[in-house]
């Protein structure tokens, strides 16, 4: 069995593969005040929790934009499972070409998402993934990585505008019945849900304007699954794109 982490901003996303079987999906929240131990114990426990025995795991893979954790989660998982993870970098090998000016800068998120895309679809693709930024990146029909946009986040958006209005207060995120909407609420959830759907719109049409061709689109992360059923653009969701970037960068590289 494979594990598999997504270390975000926000979350930890945890899987197990059987090959390429997905036997589970958690979460554990990314705090950077917690050390190697810690984690291990965390992890441990959810392993329990699924019934996955720590001497089934034969590797690990791991994707980090948080390198402060980095290190400690990949010491939690060597001292847990005694394997040592594979950790995407700037030198990771990839079916994908990262054709940007600065590669090393890519974040790991990206480029996992772009391999798993690159399983999914023949032809360009646009992968859009939802988190604590929303990332729009660009692969070309001959899976070479283009570049992409960084927008703040849903979640970022909300907060900010809450915390800086004397009296717009906190709201779950629901589209409303209406664009035009005839209260405080529902104004905020159209702005955020129909505005939101609108600038992926947007954006998808810009790059599909720059690229010459029209795209496939794949959404992951977040809010995406709400969001993007309020697109014009078909657009095909997966939960799980990161962790099947994961697992094919693993056997990849496992050698």
């Amino acid at each position: 069995m494979i594990l598999a982490l997504d270390i975000g901003n926000t979350n930890i996303t945890i899987g197990v593969y059987d090959n390429k079987k997905l036997l589970f999906v958690s979460r554990m929240a990314t705090d950077s005040s917690r050390m190697e131990d810690q984690y291990a114990i965390e992890l441990r426990d959810i392993l329990d929790i699924y019934g996955v025995s720590l001497q089934d795991i034969e590797g690990a893979v791991i994707s980090s934009v948080v390198p402060p954790l980095t290190t400690f989660i990949v010491r939690g998982v060597k001292r847990l499972t005694g394997v040592q993870p594979v950790c995407v970098g700037p030198d990771t090998k990839t079916k994908v070409k990262v054709k940007v000016q600065q590669p090393d800068m890519v974040g790991a998120d990206l480029l996992v998402g772009c391999v798993a895309a690159a399983d999914m679809f023949h032809g360009p693709t646009i992968i859009l993934d939802m988190g604590t930024a929303t990332t729009l990146v660009v692969l070309d029909r001959e899976k070479n990585m283009l570049g992409g946009c960084i927008i703040p986040g849903v979640g970022i958006s909300m907060d900010a505008l809450t915390r800086r209005t004397a009296q717009l207060p906190s709201i779950s995120l629901e589209a409303p019945r209406y664009a035009i909407s005839d209260n405080t609420v529902d104004c905020m959830r159209s702005g955020i849900i129909f505005g939101t759907a609108c600038m992926i719109d947007g954006m998808v049409e810009r790059m599909e304007e720059e690229l010459g061709e029209k795209c496939h689109v794949v959404a992951t992360g977040g809010l995406s699954r709400e969001i993007i059923q309020h697109c014009n653009h078909s657009i095909h969701f997966c939960d799980t794109l990161l962790l099947d970037g994961l697992r094919t960068i693993y056997e990849d590289n496992k050698s």
